[in-house]
């Protein structure tokens, strides 16, 4: 005989409720999804060229957390594309860009450093920095008359962790885990110069 068919009153009722409140909790607070989501994008003209504007939602792992606060910096690349389709042969693909940003975190001074290139910022949460890297703001992709006016484009973006930047030990890890394999799928839009 199972042990909650023995067991008294009272306490198959406490179980009862235990089990109710775990149920109540699971449902009220879902687990968010580790992962990069492309939201949305934009390229627009200015009278200096085309610049691109996108908004990601990122949500990193404890693990990934945890590892950027013990020291490893995390690269991750923005890529963008802009193709004309062709009936005849490839399409072409008069851009291709990426920027590789990375994060690393000072724990003497307890502050993260988003950085691409030599531009720098500093961050005293670590919410600031990944709500900083999900957005992309002017970024510079053609020239004014490098895009034909009477033709649509095809626009494509995306963002991923470059694991073959990491130490490695970490790439070794990165392989074999789901939390080092941080990758957006490509985000396509047509643009119309």
């Amino acid at each position: 005989m199972p042990f909650w068919k023995s067991a008294s009153r009272p306490w198959r009722a406490a179980l009862g409720a235990l089990l109710i409140a775990i149920g109540a909790l699971s449902a009220a607070s879902p687990a968010i999804a580790e992962g990069i989501t492309p939201l949305r994008a934009a390229v627009e003209s200015t009278p200096d060229g085309y610049r691109l504007d996108a908004q990601f939602d990122i949500h990193f792992s404890p693990g990934l957390e945890e590892a950027v606060n013990r020291g490893v910096a995390l690269y991750f690349v923005v890529e963008f594309e802009l193709s004309k389709p062709r009936w005849y042969w490839f399409d072409e693909k008069p851009v291709q860009l990426s920027q590789t940003y990375k994060i690393t975190y000072t724990p003497l001074l307890r502050q993260y450093r988003l950085s691409a290139g030599s531009a720098y910022q500093n961050f005293t949460r670590f919410e600031d920095v990944v709500s900083a890297l999900s957005r992309v703001r002017g970024w510079p992709v053609a020239d004014a008359g490098a895009l034909r006016r009477d033709v649509g484009y095809q626009a494509a973006i995306r963002m991923r962790l470059d694991t073959t930047q990491l130490p490695k030990p970490f790439q070794l890890n990165a392989v074999a885990s789901s939390d080092w394999n941080l990758s957006s799928d490509w985000y396509r839009w047509t643009v119309n110069p």
